[in-house]
């Protein structure tokens, strides 16, 4: 009796050393990042969105997380001084929250050239580009992922050389802002589909530049103010170029069919070549401009649907 209760007795406290030994091991999220003089500037910011209690949690999370030079980097960007950004903490939580992916990914099922969805709602994308894994966020800046596969007891971490930030415009802002593209603006508001591409979403729009409008009128045989006032053709060619959802290049189904927010479809070849309804050819020059409410593809054509 007394050999029994002796080895229970050892087993128990054997089985509360390794309980004790697991927990000392496999600190949470914030744990980590509070014992790791890099993140000091990452886990005041969580601290002062009230993120702490989440990022403790059970999880499991992804957190991409901003050294504190690339904190450095965000505030000389941002023109504002670290206090300034602790205090904002409506900003400050939109901002970390897009760090923050509601599951477990390893290094390895990092899906590349995918629409990556965070918990503050917006997408940014990861690209393989030589031996370096690179973040395209939701403004178009880049940051490379310096680290990866930090465990935690809740999730994994993925330290990252600069803050990303989700988008703050819409595609007809995002297009407004490339010169190459003052041509498809004015299309896109004469056609009075501004509210729609500025709308929800998402939407993935093949846009023409301004060459690729000029060259369009040459085959026409048309001015631009002609183009801009015949509405019906100007909505019938437009709305041919989107689609709906948001498809980046790593999604493009090639050589199947792809059915545009007009009607019709067009294909696109391995080569990015895009075939449009009149045995027309033209050339994705550019992919994965994103935006708050889709993406842009870049084309050196307008394409058409049928006469």
């Amino acid at each position: 009796m007394f050999k029994w209760f002796k080895s229970l007795f050892l087993i128990g406290i054997a089985s509360s050393l390794v309980a004790c030994s697991s927990d000392d091991s496999d600190p949470n999220i914030v744990e980590v990042a509070q014992n790791d003089a890099r993140f000091s500037v990452l886990v005041e910011a969580v601290v002062a969105a009230d993120l702490t209690t989440t990022l403790t949690g059970t999880g499991p999370f992804t957190v991409f997380a901003p050294t504190n030079d690339a904190f450095a980097l965000l505030l000389t960007e941002l023109g504002m001084t670290k206090a300034q950004l602790l205090a904002d903490k409506a900003l400050l939580k939109a901002v970390l929250t897009y760090h923050v992916l509601p599951a477990q990914v390893m290094k390895k099922d990092v899906p590349a050239g995918k629409a990556i969805a965070t918990v503050q709602g917006g997408v940014f994308k990861v690209d393989a580009v030589g031996s370096d894994l690179v973040i395209t966020d939701g403004r178009n800046r880049t940051s490379k992922i310096i680290l990866t596969d930090i465990a935690a007891s809740n999730g994994v971490i993925h330290a990252i050389d600069k803050v990303i930030l989700p988008a703050n415009k819409n595609i007809v802002e995002t297009a407004a802002a490339v010169a190459d593209f003052s041509i498809l603006v004015e299309a896109v508001t004469a056609a009075n589909l501004g509210a729609t591409l500025s709308g929800t979403g998402p939407f993935t729009v093949f846009a023409p530049t301004n060459a690729a409008f000029a060259s369009l009128l040459g085959e026409l045989g048309v001015t631009k103010d002609q183009l801009l006032a015949n509405k019906p053709l100007l909505t019938q060619v437009l709305t041919y170029h989107v689609v709906a959802g948001r498809v980046l290049k790593a999604d493009v189904p090639v050589g199947t069919a792809i059915k545009t927010v007009q009607g019709e479809t067009f294909t696109v070849d391995s080569g990015l070549s895009i075939t449009d309804q009149r045995a027309r050819k033209a050339k994705i020059t550019g992919t994965d401009v994103m935006s708050s409410n889709g993406v842009i593809h870049v084309i050196d054509k307008v394409i058409l649907p049928k006469p």
